[in-house]
């Protein structure tokens, strides 16, 4: 190993796997020592295991918490550490660099060449500029436009494997049954349910390149892939089409977070998004922004309009609003649609949990105290799960407003009223998102 550069991959359970898995697994010139984690609770302390790490990692590889990474680069004489998670401010990313190198390392990023696996199906990439600016709609919205058009969608979710690694080296999700065989946190029963009570299959684990392979030769067919990005990380294929949406609730937020902007310099189509509830003044800045950095784009402008199981639990009514974790947490996020929603039916006030909450939930407060008077859905754990449940039943409140893409009340037992918000991509004007996807159906030949 002398002559073999040692690495550290900074990471979140992730993109961190697939950037191993792309560039490092099999290369001879390199020695991956560690990984360490960031922003999900609970990953650090395991082993990325032999299984999946190759024949050059015979023991697997050890992750651990960030905090150590300092340590790490003393211990292991490291010479390089690859950052390797997304949806993060510049100044954090720069940061990093700072202690990388006052530490003796080089710091680096792997960029899209060096990661993107290519597909044998045509690949339709669906990214962001953050996290919670309106992804999953705009997946839906695409998917159900090709298959009006009689095509096999299979979609690609990112990862999100903070279970047993080996077991979700590839998953296929096609039933709701599927989400409890696979022992599904909240973050992922947000993301897979959506498509698979709309009768598409979707893929998600650790390796990309295997499930990219099971995905073209799904059995109940495929004729194109869809690629549903999380957090605003560009994509793990080689799309044919790029679409990233953009949020003009963060202004300026897609300048300023890694890799988002490169999201917005990729893309053929960027969808501005939630114009229904932003402020002239923010949309004005994604305008110029996009014609800043992509003026070439394709620019859509997009609402997500909201309706509600029933209103009448809202108005006049003391409403406790629980909303999509990721969104308020790393997403930063002030409001989402049951906040939206809160408003717009005329709730007499939204009840602050924080007196409420209890176990790891206080932990989530501490880590992210700007989440304000809203309850993030968060369910990494059955421990947390049981503490979501615990702290919404706990609040003094007439309702639960539940803004969260599943139903909720499948999974914990909530002792008041509750309703659902629900919330689809509608576009504003011209172009639209069939005239593009018309256009992508005609040049594949499909």
């Amino acid at each position: 190993m002398e002559n073999k550069k040692n690495v550290i991959i900074i990471g979140a359970a992730g993109r961190d796997f697939h950037n191993f898995n792309t560039y490092y697994r099999d290369n001879e010139d390199y020695n991956v020592v560690a990984f360490t984690a960031a922003q999900i609770p609970d990953i650090d302390g395991r082993k990325y295991p032999a299984s999946l790490a190759g024949s050059l990692y015979p023991e697997g590889i050890p992750i651990y918490a960030e905090e150590e990474l300092t340590d790490l680069i003393q211990k292991f004489k490291v010479d390089i550490c690859i950052f390797s998670y997304s949806d993060v401010r510049y100044t954090r990313v720069m940061a990093v660099s700072a202690m990388v190198n006052a530490a003796g390392a080089n710091f680096g990023l792997l960029g899209p060449d060096a990661t993107m696996i290519k597909s044998t199906k045509p690949v339709i990439s669906v990214v962001a500029t953050r996290t919670g600016c309106g992804k999953s709609q705009t997946s839906r919205k695409v998917i159900e436009y090709l298959m009006e058009k009689g095509l096999k969608v299979v979609a690609i979710r990112h990862p999100m494997p903070y279970g047993d690694l080996e077991a979700q080296k590839v998953q296929r999700f096609a039933v709701l049954d599927d989400l409890k065989k696979h022992k599904c946190t909240i973050e992922e029963m947000e993301e897979y349910e959506p498509h698979v009570v709309r009768g598409n299959v979707i893929y998600s684990g650790v390796d990309y390149e295997a499930i990219v392979r099971a995905a073209e030769n799904d059995p109940d067919g495929c004729d194109v892939i869809l690629w549903d990005g999380g957090n605003n990380d560009f994509s793990f294929y080689k799309p044919d089409l790029t679409i990233t949406v953009a949020d003009p609730h963060r202004p300026g937020n897609e300048l300023s977070y890694y890799p988002g902007e490169v999201n917005l310099r990729l893309a053929d189509v960027i969808i501005i998004n939630k114009m229904d509830s932003a402020s002239p003044e923010g949309i004005q800045i994604v305008r110029e922004s996009i014609n800043k950095v992509n003026p070439n784009a394709t620019v859509i402008d997009g609402a997500s309009p909201i309706r509600v199981d029933n209103p009448e639990l809202i108005n006049g009514k003391r409403v406790l609003v629980v909303e999509d974790g990721p969104t308020l947490t790393h997403g930063e996020m002030k409001l989402g649609a049951g906040t939206i929603a809160a408003q717009k039916f005329g709730a007499a006030e939204i009840i602050d949990p924080r007196p409420f909450i209890v176990g790891k939930l206080k932990e989530t407060f501490e880590i992210y105290p700007n989440i304000g008077a809203l309850m993030p859905a968060m369910g990494y754990s059955e421990e947390q799960l049981k503490d979501l449940e615990d702290s919404i039943n706990n609040t003094d409140c007439d309702t639960v407003i539940i803004g969260t893409p599943i139903d909720l009340t499948r999974i914990i037992k909530v002792n008041k009223p509750t309703t659902r918000v629900y919330y689809d991509l509608q576009e504003i004007g011209f172009p639209t998102l069939d005239g593009v996807l018309n256009n992508f159906v005609k040049a594949q030949n499909l």
